[in-house]
């Protein structure tokens, strides 16, 4: 952004102001006071420094810069301090889609890892080293061959869409899977997978890739590592091996054929390297003792669930069976109990039944026995004596058995028994049971 600016006047003073006259302080200085400084931290080793070799501040500033230049150079030099192999520094620059890159410039070491700084820095020293006329100055007789390889090497890598495109189809970068005995190995599994999995992670879309982990890695870490790997969304592509599409305009036919032909055979690598990695995938899997262990502590709890619900099945059926016996016992028992009951209702029925027939014979008795409640002296005739066993008949109907045995019992204690009779019909009046008069030779007194 464009910087802008504006000018204002400074303000104008009041007219006849002079600071001998107007300046009026609003504070005062302290008075000096004089302390001594130590040097701590980097600046007490630079004052022991200058100290030690007897140095001013410039001269000590100046070595110190030339000994941070050569500390850079030699640190630029390790990032190429590869050696470099003689058949490469004769190939044909026309080839250069055959050459490796990074070893071009002497980053080997770091392939897809290396910085735009570290290729800058590698580019300047190979020049430096290998440039036409530091060359022909030194009296080499070396065509200008692998600089222009350094130059396109350069350009590759410093192109993001170009270097995407070569790290697509980079051999050196991939990291080969173990094999099914060496991955067997005790402790070889995660230390020869990771580096695999590390490897192929850089064409994912999505980052940070999971990780392998380790022996003791969590169910959900594990499925999450195999699920990625399975869905694997990679930006890999291999339009770094087409072939040339011709640039003239008169055999357009051919460039189209060429264009498709190099769609087509991208397609096929692309659906290939997905085969290749689900295959990968696949044998890691298969290896994996972590997934091993999962599913048998699966088959166990599925085996304790089955047991359990057999179980909890057994337990109901047995409960139900129980229940049913229960049920059934319960039924017979009241059953039986409901006959008892009868049976001591009908005996008991019986029994008042036969007390009420006693009873009755016990009140005509006593009629009977006590002349008819007639006084005495006086035989009561046939009539008269229908007519009382009659009244006798009436007032057992309107009693219930518990009065009529009360009844009975009285007139079994001896006694009066007109006066016993005459007591128990006005009783009955008083009740409300009889009307005065409907008992009259029983309510007489002999």
């Amino acid at each position: 952004m464009a910087a802008t600016g504006s000018s204002l006047p400074l303000p104008v003073l009041a007219e006849g102001w002079s600071a001998e006259k107007d300046f009026k302080p609003v504070g005062s200085l302290s008075p000096p006071t004089q302390r001594n400084i130590e040097p701590v931290g980097p600046h007490f080793l630079a004052y022991a420094r200058r100290k030690r070799h007897g140095r001013t501040f410039s001269e000590d500033e100046r070595i110190q810069a030339q000994k941070n230049v050569r500390k850079v150079e030699d640190d630029d030099s390790n990032d190429i301090s590869e050696p470099e192999d003689q058949l490469m520094l004769r190939r044909d620059a026309k080839d250069w889609k055959g050459q490796d890159h990074y070893a071009v410039l002497g980053l080997s070491k770091y392939r897809y890892r290396a910085t735009e700084a570290q290729i800058k820095r590698a580019h300047r020293k190979k020049v430096l080293r290998h440039h036409p006329d530091k060359k022909a100055a030194a009296g080499s007789e070396e065509d200008d061959s692998f600089f222009k390889c350094i130059q396109k090497a350069t350009e590759v890598l410093l192109d993001p869409i170009k270097r995407r495109q070569f790290d697509s189809i980079d051999p050196a970068a991939d990291v080969p899977p173990p094999s099914k005995k060496q991955a067997s190995k005790p402790g070889a599994f995660f230390k020869l997978w990771n580096p695999v999995f590390e490897s192929e992670g850089r064409f994912s879309k999505t980052q940070p890739v999971p990780r392998l982990g380790a022996d003791k890695s969590t169910k959900e870490d594990v499925e999450l590592f195999y699920n990625f790997w399975y869905n694997f969304d990679s930006w890999r592509s291999f339009e770094y091996q087409d072939e040339d599409v011709p640039d003239d305009n008169e055999n357009r036919d051919q460039k189209r054929h060429v264009e498709r032909k190099n769609n087509n055979a991208r397609k096929k690598k692309k659906t290939e390297d997905t085969a290749r990695l689900r295959q990968l995938v696949d044998e890691c899997l298969a290896g994996d003792e972590r997934i091993k262990k999962f599913r048998k502590a699966e088959r166990a709890g599925k085996d304790r669930k089955r047991i359990e619900r057999e179980a909890a099945e057994k337990q109901a059926v047995e409960d139900a069976r129980k229940a049913k016996e229960d049920e059934e016992k319960l039924r017979l028992e009241k059953i039986e109990a409901e006959k008892a009951k009868a049976a001591e209702g009908k005996k008991a029925k019986e029994a008042a039944k036969n007390a009420a027939k006693k009873n009755k014979r016990v009140l005509k008795a006593s009629v009977k026995d006590s002349n008819y409640l007639r006084p005495t002296g006086e035989s009561p005739g046939g009539k008269q004596m229908d007519d009382t066993l009659a009244e006798v008949d009436v007032l057992i109907g309107k009693i219930d058995n518990e009065e009529l045995a009360t009844f009975a019992k009285k007139l079994g204690d001896g006694g009066d028994i007109s006066a016993v009779w005459k007591a128990e019909v006005a009783r009955l009046v008083e009740a409300g049971k009889s009307k005065e008069g409907e008992l009259k030779f029983l309510g007489q007194t002999a």
